[in-house]
């Protein structure tokens, strides 16, 4: 009996050992590139590469250059819009269209899930001539609100498909509760399933803001006047040509770009760890 408790003891410290050594070295591979950016953007002077080397003199000069030596405060203002409109607009379509698909039974319910996931297989980098074609005819080039619906087209497929997945764990019996009670359609929605999904709506939102701020190729390929280019496409500039590299600039940016990012992440927060069962066992 002292030997299997002793054995045991032993996996239990070999599993702790192992899972401590993998968060040491991905917290490593996460951490090192950061500190690298930020020492960067620190460093006074137009350096040509990147660096970690905190021995340097470390000034607040290049954040102000961003906004007074280039376009970046026009990049960002237009981001934070196009982000803004896609995160309101898909998590709502989203939430809808996964709440019905979870719900009501229709017809053309279960090819159309299976459409959503053969659309997500389509990689964007095929649909590219595509979307250029469509912005061609419809006068849509150089464009934010045609940009913003490919964000919003682009993300509702599987997005839905994860929305009506949380909401299939919301049970059915609260919905035949409230039916009982009186309630109807929009009251069950609104004020019973609603806020037992808001860890998904919140993951939905963080989803769908931080895309236009990451992506590079779709903003590149329809967006073509400087004024109109997001931060991605306007900082890759500062580092595409190999006589002019602004590298010091890059970083800086790099780093105002996770400010809103964070902001967001520690308002919806909260709703992270909301739990399903103690949410549905409320009131």
């Amino acid at each position: 009996m002292h030997s299997l408790n002793k054995s045991a003891k032993f996996r239990r410290g070999l599993t702790q050992f192992f899972t401590y050594l993998f968060m040491i070295l991905l917290s490593i591979v996460i951490i090192y590139p950061l500190l690298i950016t930020a020492s960067t953007a620190f460093k006074s002077g137009n350096i040509a590469a990147f660096s970690l080397n905190f021995k340097s003199e470390w000034t607040l000069r290049n954040f102000s250059r961003l906004f007074t030596e280039t376009l970046y405060g026009t990049w960002y203002k237009n981001t934070l819009i196009i982000s803004i409109f896609t995160m309101v607009i898909q998590v709502t379509v989203v939430t809808l269209a996964g709440y019905v698909y979870s719900r009501y039974r229709f017809y053309g319910r279960k090819s159309s899930l299976t459409i959503f996931l053969i659309i997500q297989m389509v990689p964007t980098m095929a649909a590219l001539t595509a979307f250029y074609v469509m912005a061609f005819l419809l006068n849509a080039l150089d464009r934010y609100w045609f940009l913003t619906m490919i964000y919003i087209g682009g993300g509702i497929p599987m997005n839905t498909w994860l929305m009506k997945g949380y909401f299939d764990t919301v049970p059915l019996d609260l919905d035949e509760s409230a039916k009982l009670d009186g309630a109807g359609h929009f009251r069950i929605f609104g004020q019973i399933v609603l806020p037992l999904v808001k860890p998904m709506i919140a993951v939905q939102a963080l989803w769908a803001f931080m895309g236009p701020f990451g992506d590079y190729m779709l903003a590149r390929f329809l967006l073509r006047t400087p004024e109109n280019q997001t931060v991605a496409v306007g900082l890759q500039s500062f580092v595409s040509d190999v006589t002019n590299q602004r590298v010091s600039l890059f970083a800086a940016g790099a780093i105002l770009i996770a400010l809103p990012i964070c902001l967001l992440f520690f308002f919806l927060q909260k709703n992270f760890v909301t739990g399903l069962t103690s949410g549905g066992t409320k009131g």
